[in-house]
């Protein structure tokens, strides 16, 4: 369970990111871990494709960092640790929110060799929804070190104005390139912290936070789960669009479907009903349409 105290705000206020141990059981990780080398394979236990596929056995290099993202849709075990309460109340929590629904999820995998990840703001992708406001809870599915690939944090980054798109997310030839030019412009030297913590851990982090990820020199992989949550009141910009989130917008409406984006956690209680029927049904999709009482309002 992930509690948030007046320290882990504390902490959160001042660095942009909080580390809470204990945020899964171990059999927990254990059945996530199993998932992996199934989900990177293309076998989806819901038989629902995930939003974006960015590496597949087979098909691309064993240099890259493999990802998914919106992993809850195909598999029930990632959607467990996504769509759960207490992550939803942990990121409404830090920011101040009334309450929290998830925006998309990512399952990463980096294996001995993998190359990095760009250092960047996760808000800088967010100009699809309004307010465009995120907070991401990373959890370690291994006990990680700075020379496997570890997440790595800017500290007091979020602080910072925020920057566009980086040039290259994936694989980059220097993963500090826009976070350096970043914070050349914010007059100030940028303080990177690595995160070292053991299988479990929860590590929330501001969407505008800088983080990133290097090469995994080590011997061993370094498998996350990442659930990014934006404020329940969340709707599609009227102008702006997304090429992958786009397609979930309806043509007459800028509310947020609670089928694609699930309200996780708010403080009047509600969460959407569908979500632990469907995590406890094995038999049973994601709802095509849900009974109007299921449906919340959130200003």
């Amino acid at each position: 369970m992930i509690e948030i105290k007046d320290k882990h705000q504390q902490l959160f206020d001042r660095d942009g990111f909080v580390v809470v141990k204990d945020a899964i059981s171990h059999d927990k990780i254990e059945a996530v871990r199993a998932r992996f080398p199934l989900l990177f394979r293309g076998e989806f236990e819901t038989r629902n494709e995930p939003d974006e596929w960015n590496w597949r056995e087979g098909r691309d290099s064993e240099e890259l960092t493999r990802q998914i993202c919106n992993c809850w849709r195909a598999d029930r075990v990632i959607a467990s640790i996504v769509l759960a309460e207490d992550v939803g109340q942990a990121c409404a929590t830090l920011r101040g929110w009334s309450g929290a629904r998830i925006n998309q999820d990512n399952v990463i995998w980096k294996p001995p060799g993998a190359k990095p990840l760009g250092f960047h703001q996760d808000e800088s992708y967010q100009q699809w929804n309004r307010p465009g406001e995120m907070t991401t809870c990373w959890i370690t599915l291994d006990d990680t070190r700075a020379s496997q690939g570890t997440i790595e944090y800017v500290r007091g980054s979020h602080l910072w104005p925020l920057s566009p798109q980086i040039e290259q997310f994936h694989a980059p030839d220097d993963p500090l390139e826009d976070m350096n030019r970043a914070a050349d412009h914010a007059g100030v030297v940028a303080e990177i912290i690595p995160i070292e913590v053991p299988a479990g851990s929860a590590v929330i982090h501001h969407g505008k936070t800088w983080h990133g990820s290097r090469d995994n020199h080590g011997t061993n992989p370094r498998r996350s789960v990442v659930a990014h949550c934006m404020a329940a009141n969340s709707e599609f910009d009227p102008v702006e669009s997304s090429s992958i989130y786009g397609k979930y917008k309806k043509p007459d409406s800028l509310e947020m479907d609670e089928k694609d984006f699930p309200v996780l956690w708010s403080q009047g209680g509600e969460r959407s009903g569908w979500i632990d029927q469907w995590l406890s049904n094995k038999d049973k999709q994601i709802p095509d349409q849900l009974p109007l009482a299921a449906f919340m309002k959130f200003s």
